[in-house]
């Protein structure tokens, strides 16, 4: 890998904040991820859904507090992304006054997975967060996506809290 004009390439490829061009590849994997969260969880998520429409995603793509990246290969086009958001604990009542980028979500089209695109998007994340003062990185993942969760550990990532629930119904 290597940083051109601010950006990350790789094999003909870069990582770059998402445009309103991008808007079909960012629906595609919206839905491919909705989809494993219904699989891992029907009683959670529905079936079809998205987390953002393509309203939503316009507002937030000139957000800086909410930068979102694409991964975009010159042969494929955009194969993946990371959602991210900035939250700053400055005059938080028990919080130190840090800075923390919270991964919204990161995801590589099936097709395209294996090939490193994955580490590239969460190793460009990660120096975008140091970059800007970032005390940390943090994000959630759902126990029903052990891949994920695998793909996170692999990159360093360690628990720091845990979400509990008890069903009822």
């Amino acid at each position: 890998m290597r940083e051109e004009n601010g950006f990350l390439t790789e094999q003909n490829a870069t990582i770059r904040r998402a445009e309103a061009r991008d808007l079909p590849a960012l629906g595609a994997l919206l839905e491919q991820v909705e989809m494993v969260h219904h699989l891992g969880r029907p009683d959670l998520f529905k079936n079809g859904g998205r987390k953002y429409d393509d309203g939503q995603l316009l507002d937030m793509l000139p957000d800086d507090r909410r930068p979102i990246f694409v991964y975009d290969s010159a042969e494929d086009g955009v194969l993946g992304y990371a959602f991210c958001l900035l939250e700053d604990h400055a005059g938080d009542n028990v919080m130190t006054p840090i800075r923390t980028l919270y991964v919204d979500d990161i995801c590589v089209f099936d097709h395209a997975r294996g090939r490193g695109i994955g580490r590239a998007i969460y190793e460009y994340v990660r120096a975008y967060a140091r970059q800007i003062g970032c005390h940390d990185l943090t994000l959630n993942v759902w126990e029903c996506n052990p891949g994920a969760r695998a793909f996170y550990e692999r990159m360093g990532m360690r628990p720091y809290k845990t979400g509990m629930e008890d069903i009822l119904t």
